[in-house]
């Protein structure tokens, strides 16, 4: 049963790790708190799994037309989406949302490689059955 649990968990703790070093490394990327923070990485994996798929389809023109370079740009909206819903997380601008999410989906690739031991693009699958907990 804590089999499913467990990529989610550390998924969301790479997220998390990698939006916190992000912070630092970034002047307009700045959170009020630890739950803050916890809270961002959890959202930004709910954008990512159901926000991010449908702006993928509906700008699948525009993402053609610039070769696929339109997808960061949906990844900055993805981020200030989650700033916007999280009270204490806060992202100066587009540029820094840009950077950011170039920076934060680079490091939680290259975490998720040495923590998972697996290929490091491996979705996190659901449970088949009906128990999720």
């Amino acid at each position: 049963m804590l089999n499913n649990l467990t990529p989610f968990l550390i998924h969301w703790a790479i997220t998390a790790l990698s939006l916190w070093v992000a912070s630092h490394l970034f002047r307009g990327l700045k959170f009020d708190s630890t739950g803050a923070l916890v809270v961002s990485a959890l959202l930004l994996g709910l954008a990512n799994a159901i926000v991010k798929p449908l702006l993928i389809v509906l700008t699948l023109p525009l993402t053609l037309v610039t070769f696929g370079l339109f997808l960061l740009v949906i990844n900055a909206l993805m981020i200030l989406l989650v700033a916007a819903l999280v009270k204490g997380f806060r992202v100066s601008g587009f540029w820094t949302a840009l950077f950011a999410s170039i920076f934060i989906s680079l490091l939680s690739i290259f975490i998720g490689s040495f923590v998972t031991g697996s290929d490091p693009t491996e979705k996190v699958q659901m449970p088949q059955s009906g128990n999720w907990l």
